[in-house]
């Protein structure tokens, strides 16, 4: 069983995304700090502006509505923590696929154990905005699907005989500890689940 390890704040674990001081920069950063806390229905843009400590006019100067600042924060979410969890499974697991499939539910396992732990924001988004058609909802689905075809090419790589099969199950299964975390409370969740993972993997 992997044993739990230290708690670290999300920035220790993944390191904080970067952004530059121009208006827009300091917009999006504001905008994804507050809804991430709070969620988008309950910030209103007043609130981004003082976070960012810019005007009205520099607001509308980037974004035409809210709405164009959400899709901009959660697209900034998407590229930052793709590459942050590429960098972290990968430190505990070089370039072996089937070991970076583990790794996954490792840095879960620190992430959910994380004090200022908030949840996926990707499932948020998707749950305050669940209509599809909406443009906030599909950047966070399209996060979900680039990450469920990134499982696959690692299974390909991982010599898994059918490696859409495997995504689907592997993508169920993050996906509910996820929700077993966040909605449950279970900080364990990652290394409960862990143990049907090497299953899929040895199945495979």
């Amino acid at each position: 069983m992997t044993k739990p390890v230290r708690s670290k704040s999300v920035a220790e674990l993944f390191g904080a995304p970067e952004f530059g001081q121009e208006g827009r920069d300091r917009l999006v950063r504001a905008a994804l700090e507050l809804f991430y806390a709070r969620g988008f229905h309950a910030v209103g843009i007043d609130q981004v502006l003082a976070e960012a400590g810019v005007t009205k006019t520099t607001f509308y100067k980037h974004f035409e509505s809210k709405d164009d600042l959400m899709v901009a924060a959660v697209r900034a979410r998407d590229e930052w923590e793709s590459q942050a969890w590429d960098r972290e499974v990968r430190k505990r697991a070089g370039d072996d696929p089937r070991a970076i499939l583990l790794a996954y539910f490792d840095v879960l396992d620190e992430w959910f154990n994380a004090p200022d732990f908030g949840g996926c924001i990707f499932i948020n988004t998707a749950a305050e905005f669940p209509n599809p058609n909406d443009p906030v909802h599909q950047v966070a689905a399209e996060h979900k699907r680039k990450t469920r075809d990134y499982f696959r090419d690692l299974a390909k790589g991982a010599g898994v005989r059918d490696a859409e099969a495997f995504a689907d199950h592997y993508t169920a299964l993050f996906e509910g500890t996820l929700v077993l975390r966040q909605v449950h409370g279970r900080n364990d969740a990652a290394r409960v689940t862990r143990h049907a993972v090497e299953a899929l993997l040895a199945g495979g």
